[in-house]
């Protein structure tokens, strides 16, 4: 969660009421903020303040949260305000950057009056949204610039990698591939374009170098100081619609502090478009699911307030809300989330809290009883229990185990569906590494045995754990089941190892279970079978072939075996 240092000068210059630090610390709850600390420096306090909403880049900020808390103490009610005049600024977009970094957005924002604590503010807000919202600017950079030194018209274009600029805190100009070697937010980010045949650039039309996007601003254009009056802002991304908010936050924001903002036309190769889009945004509720959910007797005028002071334009009619809201939110996507302003407006310590009336005996689950005795035989066994990660990789799942189910699900017809076929992948995943639900335990064991090569072998190993499978019976259309998987790796491991411990699992669980031989790309060819109980299969058991070994750069041999536990399980109620 995005945590920032706020001034409490500038926050109550911001309201326009001053406050005691005790005040604050609930004042902030407005925002979905903690105030996890305060400190003085030279007469001033300030604020560490932690979000608890990564849905909210609009409160990432001091501006943001005095315009909450303005409208939370009714000071201000209803939907925001912002006019925005068109100005007779143009950026070309280049059709070259269409497989680089296709979109921009822009704004100009005049009249400011920055001090060194705004200054301050809108370089952090600049940065935790790229950082945070914007998927440390994969999927969102942000520039912000000295507009009286831009000549419009402005340019975003495909540059060839040995033109030139000074990058912003150097004296001396370097090559496009110099500064993603030498500078160091080139180093940091400069993985974002690397491999592109020519690198994204902003300039005005007299060729000055605005940034390099998504990687650094330029020295001449880029220094924003205390003096500056006018910004042009620059946003950069693959998703229209999520440049468009950040660039809605960060102009918002500094129209807080007196900003005047203009629009500015943006040409495509295909379409135009004019930003920045403040159109508010409409959503509707029932009044009455608001009052039940809410377990508040509130009048239909008085969820009418509470809203307003959420900073919704509201009109009651028909038993429903229909409402605006402004359009630096992106995150009202079901009533629920409505539901929850209106309780923050009305204040979570003022509700009364209920002991629930319920006409039931609590009991533990059975089914995670079985899951601790599976563990508890499995240790009795000799066998060490590790807890890895459910969320994975494509390359993890199929790639490494030596699988073609990733490009060619097909052919994993014959492996019985054991792992399927098909991953729950993750639509914006932090990090490639992160990206999908695992479907089988296998590889997070073998994962875990490649961190381990430096210990002393032999090395037995087991999980209880869950995978997510496909199901589009269901609602969700997946489902998360319990397996139980176990390695075994030693120079002298052999299939029948594994073996003898899986007869002891079913012996002590109370089941017959039958092996039928397969071929499975992930095991050695003539030493992998099914696991077959009561005529359905349940699980695998087998050798690890040689090529899942060197993908994992494992050098001893693995024998295991992974199973379904709820075909296992026997419900002691029935």
């Amino acid at each position: 969660m995005p945590k920032f240092d706020v001034s409490k000068s500038d926050l109550e210059r911001l309201i326009g009421k001053s406050f005691t630090v005790e005040e604050w610390e609930d004042l902030f709850l407005y925002a979905k903020c903690e105030l996890d600390d305060f400190w003085e420096e030279n007469g001033e306090i300030y604020f560490k303040a932690d979000s608890k909403d990564t849905n909210r880049p609009d409160l990432w900020s001091a501006e943001g949260i005095a315009r909450q808390i303005k409208w939370a103490l009714g000071m201000e009610k209803g939907l925001p305000r912002y006019k925005v005049e068109k100005s007779d600024v143009v950026v070309y977009v280049d059709e070259k950057l269409k497989d680089i970094r296709p979109y921009g957005v822009y704004a100009i924002v005049e009249g400011l009056k920055l001090d060194e604590e705004a200054l301050k503010q809108m370089i952090n807000l600049q940065e935790k949204v790229a950082l945070t919202f914007g998927r440390r600017r994969r999927e969102v950079a942000i520039g912000i610039f000295d507009f009286d030194r831009v000549k419009p018209p402005i340019y975003y274009r495909a540059a060839e990698k040995t033109e030139k600029f000074v990058p912003l805190g150097f004296t001396e100009e370097l090559t496009l591939e110099e500064i993603l070697e030498k500078h160091e937010k080139g180093k940091e980010y400069g993985h974002l374009i690397k491999h592109k045949p020519y690198y994204p650039l902003l300039v005005d039309s007299e060729g000055k170098v605005l940034s390099m996007p998504p990687i650094i601003n330029s020295e001449i254009t880029g220094r924003v100081t205390t003096e500056t009056k006018n910004v042009f802002v620059d946003v950069t991304g693959w998703d229209l619609r999520k440049i468009m908010l950040a660039l809605n936050v960060v102009v918002t924001a500094l129209s807080e502090r007196g900003g005047k903002i203009r629009s500015v036309k943006v040409i495509y190769p295909d379409f135009e478009i004019e930003t920045p889009d403040l159109t508010p945004k409409p959503f509707e509720v029932e009044l009455d699911y608001i009052r039940k959910l809410a377990g508040l007797e509130l009048s239909d005028g008085e969820i009418k307030e509470l809203l307003e002071r959420m900073m919704y334009g509201v009109k009651l009619e028909d038993g429903r809300a229909k409402l605006l809201y402004p359009a630096f939110r992106d995150d009202i996507m079901h009533a629920r989330d409505v539901l929850e302003d209106v309780l923050i407006a009305y204040g979570y310590n003022e509700i009364e809290p209920e002991e629930p009336k319920l006409a039931v005996q609590g009991r533990g689950d059975k089914f995670t009883d079985f899951e601790d005795a599976v563990r508890e035989l499995m240790v009795g066994f000799g066998l060490q229990e590790v807890m890895t990660f459910n969320l994975t990789n494509r390359e993890a799942q199929f790639s490494k185990m030596h699988l073609p189910c990733g490009e060619h699900p097909e052919e994993c017809a014959d492996y019985f569906n054991h792992p399927p076929t098909e991953l729950v992948e993750i639509e914006n995943p932090i990090s490639p590494k992160w990206s999908a639900l695992r479907n089988w335990l296998l590889p997070s064991l073998l994962d875990f045995l490649s961190r381990n090569t430096h210990e002393e072998y032999p090395q037995k190993i087991f999980e209880v754990g869950k995978a997510t499978l496909i199901d589009e019976s269901r609602e969700t259309k997946t489902v998360s089941e319990s397996k139980l998987a176990v390695a075994l790796a030693h120079p002298r491991v052999t299939f029948t190892e594994a073996k003898e411990i899986l007869d002891s699992v079913m012996r002590h669980l109370g089941f017959e279970y039958e092996l039928e031989e397969v071929e499975h790309p992930s095991f050695i060819p003539g030493r992998a079978g099914k696991i077959v109980v009561g005529g359905e299969v349940i699980g695998v058991i087998g050798e690890v072939h040689p090529t899942v070994l060197e993908n994992w750069g494992l050098e001893m041999s693995v024998a295991t075996f992974e199973l379904f536990l709820r075909p296992l399980y026997t419900d002691p109620y029935l």
